[in-house]
């Protein structure tokens, strides 16, 4: 086996872990150095699950922390000159999934416990939305620094409860009350920056939020997270080569066949191509190329919505979405074509500006294999076909 050029982050999502512990990193930092050019403010990020979201966070954590020296040698050094220390406060809610509403009351108070913690304080407030109110204006009376708010794939909690109207209302209406308060605090704030995989409607869980700039499909943020092909081809060259040689290929037949494997991402009308960084980083660290992505488990609201909406294993690649069909939340869809973009099964293949729908189709081989082998059999609408014409490789579509 060759040497391994790099240390690869497997699981790790903590820019500061990363930078520390010398692993790989992909400089995304022009990202934030585009945030405050433009000086965006409110920011919604929408990708799919394992695909960076959470170490984007962190690195916008890192960067309003001030912590310049974990930046040396990135984009971002030479743009910003003066590392003001904001006080952030960073929630993440992936560890709010599968809980009934009272669960997610304890778990709400006990993210606030610690983020109090840090400014030295417990409040004496019992709803969620009043201290998050307090420990903002409290953040930024002790610093004499607006305040950064992050919260991480906000809509974990929400996500499994989807398609029960019983359920899903009582979570919802927290998670509305939770960031009820965060428009009114906008004197008191620096930037705001949410993740999910989901949008959530402005007439749910964003009604309080409808200031939020969703740049989930533009064009020039297709590839804030993930790995681009010009990334793979500049940055990560060295440890194509050595996969490469690993595994008895030339350097570029070891890119064909990544790119078979795991490129194939657009998520917007002109997308850069992206990898699935989860896949990517595994097959580099196991000198191995294989399916990874499905492997690391199926959300239980996507086998859900194949149930609900009877969808066909022929269907999926031969339909089209229009393009107010993204922006329709899970509670409201009528097609699971959409909840498949969003949760990465299916990708943008074109686009049509007159009719202006998306034709969608599987990104690349590991997950229509994966779709078509895991799900399948046990999720989708049984139909006689011929497997060595369905499992192989589609013709890569002119976009």
């Amino acid at each position: 086996m060759a040497r391994l050029v790099n240390f690869y982050p497997v699981g790790i999502q903590t820019f500061e872990n990363i930078r520390e512990g010398n692993y790989l990193y992909v400089d995304k930092t022009k990202y934030v150095i585009d945030f405050r050019q433009k000086k965006m403010k409110y920011i919604f990020l929408s990708r799919p699950r394992r695909f960076g979201k959470s170490l984007f966070a962190s690195t916008l954590h890192a960067y309003f922390a001030g912590k310049k020296e974990l930046f040396d040698g990135l984009a971002i050094a030479d743009y910003e000159k003066e590392w003001v220390k904001y006080p952030v406060l960073h929630f993440d809610m992936s560890g709010a999934k599968h809980m009934d509403k009272s669960h997610l009351e304890r778990y709400l108070s006990d993210v606030l416990d610690d983020q109090e913690a840090v400014f030295g304080y417990k409040s004496e407030k019992v709803d969620p939305n009043i201290r998050l109110k307090d420990l903002v204006k409290k953040a930024n009376e002790q610093t004499g620094q607006k305040v950064v708010i992050i919260i991480d794939e906000y809509d974990a909690p929400l996500l499994d409860v989807v398609h029960e109207k019983e359920n899903l209302q009582p979570l919802r209406q927290m998670m509305q009350n939770f960031f009820s308060p965060v428009k009114l605090l906008d004197p008191y704030l620096e930037f705001v920056f949410i993740t999910g995989i989901t949008k959530f409607s402005q007439l749910s869980i964003f009604s309080e939020l409808n200031n939020l700039d969703n740049i989930s499909m533009y064009d020039q943020y297709s590839a804030i997270c993930g790995i681009s092909l010009t990334e793979l081809t500049t940055t990560m060259r060295p440890d194509v080569e050595a996969l490469g040689e690993s595994l008895g290929m030339t350097y570029e037949q070891c890119v064909e066949e990544l790119r078979r494997y795991y490129d194939g991402y657009h998520f917007s009308e002109h997308s850069e191509d992206v990898f699935n960084p989860f896949s990517l980083i595994k097959a580099l660290n196991n000198q191995k190329i294989a399916p990874y992505w499905f492997g690391s488990g199926t959300p239980s609201y996507l086998v859900k919505a194949l149930q609900k909406y009877h969808v066909g294993v022929m269907d999926i690649e031969k339909d089209s979405c229009d393009v107010d069909d993204f922006d329709v939340s899970p509670e409201q869809m009528t097609s699971a074509l959409p909840l498949l973009y969003q949760s990465g099964y299916l990708t943008i293949k074109k686009f049509n500006p007159i009719l202006h729908r998306y034709t969608l189709g599987y990104p690349n081989k590991e997950v229509k294999i994966g779709m078509l082998k895991s799900l399948a059999p046990n999720y989708l609408s049984p139909i006689s076909y011929d497997n060595s014409s369905v499992v192989g490789d589609s013709p890569k579509t002119n976009r």
